[in-house]
């Protein structure tokens, strides 16, 4: 198998920033290969800010005052919203409510990328996964 093309959900991104050891061994070692390529969405630093700013999450303080320069610090690449991102998205079934989520799993489809998640509902869909 080549490399992989890792999207990280936002669980997934902040737990990796803060060496969180709630990231399953498989994810850790899958971001850690130098040879797979990691993306965070667009999405992920919205959903940061917006949760850092509603109160919700207030742990995101760090992170969500320069996402750009924690993506980057990490060497992982950020991947920009498109309108092809958009029409994938709308396209899914509505399992999943979350539209931050939504969103994600129609980058991974619209980019062929496996999503580095948790989130079990995200099984749902037919995208390639990691946990």
């Amino acid at each position: 198998m080549g490399p992989l093309r890792l999207l990280l959900d936002t669980h997934a991104f902040y737990w990796w920033h803060r060496g969180d050891p709630a990231l399953s061994a498989p994810a850790r070692t899958a971001i850690a290969d130098s040879q797979n390529e990691k993306y965070v969405s667009a999405i992920t630093a919205w959903e940061l800010i917006t949760k850092f700013r509603s109160g919700k999450q207030p742990e995101f303080a760090g992170i969500a005052a320069d996402v750009a320069a924690a993506v980057a610090a990490h060497g992982f690449i950020p991947l920009p919203i498109t309108v092809g991102h958009a029409q994938a998205a709308s396209e899914l079934p509505l399992q999943h409510k979350d539209p931050m989520d939504r969103f994600l799993i129609g980058q991974a489809v619209a980019e062929d990328m496996t999503i580095v998640t948790a989130d079990r509902v995200f099984a749902s869909y037919s995208v390639k996964l990691l946990w």
